[in-house]
């Protein structure tokens, strides 16, 4: 493969990445439906509750594992020190066995502390894939780290899948044996089931990358035999590579996402202690936040999450053999790409809120809440998608200290908006959906500024920012014109959704290409992108 191949390379991964994750949570999507439908809003709330907290202690114990250990592995293959790369991939499944053992048990007993009364058995059921993830996190790290997305990508669609049907399955028929008409205990028992459903998509996930992982030995064999490095790295200094390199992601994505557990905690404490709510008042509401508008809104910022995933190896490549021009290359496609899908999403999210949202969750109760929720945060999606990306550059550099920091000041003037506006706002429960905005928006702002000391990169803020959005906001006007026709011509929401949704695609496409935003050779590197670059005769 020429050099230039290999660079653009990264985005053709992240395109798999990007599939995996937008499939996986539209499936998420799907299966919310019917899964509430079944334990209500109300059980919602307490599996919202208690998966907010197993996902915070998941960050400690594992999420960050894939970004670390794929930085940490890409640096030895660049350099041809397979070995080293194989020591260190034994020394982190080593390190999860005890840090996910010590967090999966620690969960477990200080349960009671961590959540409300009436989510503590839903929390206890997510323990044990506390201590699975950990193994899951190494081994698709490893496989990012050889610049091979494609069985994480499969991994993925494979969880959510299954995650998906026992959690409707467990859920049903956990109610259906229940004999209790209270609809609290209805409530938990349900969530309970929809928990059972996330701890078994880890473990099928887990077997089929550890069953890749076994099919893929002779050739890391061979590989390690080819080694011509004569410094072997000792099992301590391996441990400290993983530590020193670790702890920093972790606390950066942590404190990053620690904004979600600690605004869920700020908010319901207010609301009961200061507005006098009562717990399941307060929790249906967070739940309809939760689990209808934020879950929606994350669905773009796959794309982020998938770009990142694959920047952070090519990024360390680049940095590692001091190609700087290469490095910054990679972050523009990396950001222009991710800006191209992200600001049209928004918008589309923020047009269509409530006919997805009755497709998707048909509550009558809340669909005005929800959309409102939803259209706000919307805006978050571009913030976020921004964030998380710059987020992997810094730690693709080297950086790992600057996002830790930038979280901090993030987080602390989050909170202050967050607490003025639930305690003092009219409509409370914005005081979550400003929360977001001001956190994502200062850690776009922060990293930004640390990327151009240290890169010294320029970002072609016309093509990359301007012009997506102007053409996606063009998009929007003509995609829900043509909605509200098609309503008042045939008078179904669903239909007039994906007719309008298909409009939008084709309008923001044509307006991309007829303002040359995207470029023929930008447009090859993409997934596919050479065949559509031939088949529109660019």
């Amino acid at each position: 493969m020429s050099k230039k191949g290999s660079s653009d390379n990264f985005i053709k991964q992240a395109g798999f990445l990007a599939v995996a994750g937008i499939l996986s949570r539209i499936i998420g999507l799907l299966y919310r439906s019917p899964l509430t439908a079944i334990i209500g809003d109300e059980g919602n709330a307490y599996y919202s509750t208690a998966y907010t907290i197993y996902v915070i202690i998941l960050l400690v114990s594992s999420y960050s594992i894939p970004s670390a250990i794929s930085k940490i592995i890409s640096q030895r293959l660049v350099l041809g020190e397979y070995n080293n790369a194989h020591r260190i991939f034994k020394c982190a499944l080593i390190y999860v066995f005890v840090v996910g053992g010590i967090a999966s048990i620690s969960a477990f007993i200080l349960a009671p502390l961590l959540v409300e009364h009436n989510s503590v058995e839903v929390f206890r059921l997510f323990t044990p894939t506390i201590f699975l993830s950990g193994f899951l996190g190494v081994l698709r790290g490893y496989f990012q780290a050889h610049r091979t997305m494609l069985q994480t990508s499969i991994s993925q669609i494979l969880e959510q899948i299954l995650n998906a049907v026992v959690s409707i399955l467990a859920a049903y028929f956990l109610l259906s044996s229940l004999s209790s008409s209270d609809p609290t205990i209805r409530a938990i028992t349900g969530a309970k089931g929809s928990a059972l459903g996330t701890g078994v998509g880890v473990l099928i996930a887990l077997i089929f990358m550890g069953f890749l992982y076994f099919l893929n030995r002779p050739i890391i064999k061979k590989r390690r035999k080819r080694d011509s490095c004569v410094k072997t790295l000792s099992y301590s200094k391996v441990f400290l590579i993983i530590l020193s390199m670790v702890t920093p992601i972790i606390l950066s994505t942590f404190i990053y996402n620690f904004s979600t557990s600690l605004n869920q905690t700020i908010y319901i404490k207010i609301m009961m202690h200061f507005h006098h709510l009562t717990e399941k008042v307060v929790s249906t509401g967070y739940g309809v936040f939760a689990s209808k508008a934020v879950t929606l809104s994350n669905v773009p910022i796959a794309i982020a999450s998938a770009v990142s995933a694959s920047i952070i190896p090519a990024i360390s490549a680049s940095y590692t053999t001091k190609n700087y021009k290469e490095a910054n290359q990679k972050i523009q496609l990396a950001m222009k790409t991710t800006m191209l899908i992200s600001i049209p999403s928004a918008v589309g999210l923020f047009v269509f809120a409530k006919p997805i949202l009755i497709l998707l969750f048909p509550q009558k109760a809340t669909i005005q809440l929800a959309t409102m929720l939803l259209q706000w945060l919307s805006i978050t999606v571009i913030f976020y998608a921004i964030s998380t990306l710059s987020n992997a550059i810094l730690q693709g550099i080297g950086k790992v200290n600057i996002p830790v920091i930038n979280a901090i000041i993030a987080l602390f003037v989050q909170t202050l908006v967050l607490v003025i506006v639930v305690i003092y706002g009219t409509n409370p429960i914005l005081g979550l959906v400003w929360a977001a905005i001001t956190y994502s928006f200062l850690m776009c702002i922060l990293n930004g500024v640390a990327i151009k000391k240290y890169l010294h990169y320029k970002q072609d803020y016309l093509k990359t920012f301007i012009m997506p959005g102007v053409c996606a906001t063009l998009m929007g006007l003509v995609a829900y014109l043509f909605y509200i026709g098609m309503m008042a011509l045939i008078k179904n929401s669903t239909i007039s959704l994906f007719l309008g949704i298909i409009v939008a695609i084709l309008i923001y496409a044509v307006l991309l290409l007829a303002t040359r935003t995207l470029q023929k050779q930008e447009l090859e590197k993409l997934p596919f992108g050479r065949k559509l670059s031939k088949w529109i005769k660019l």
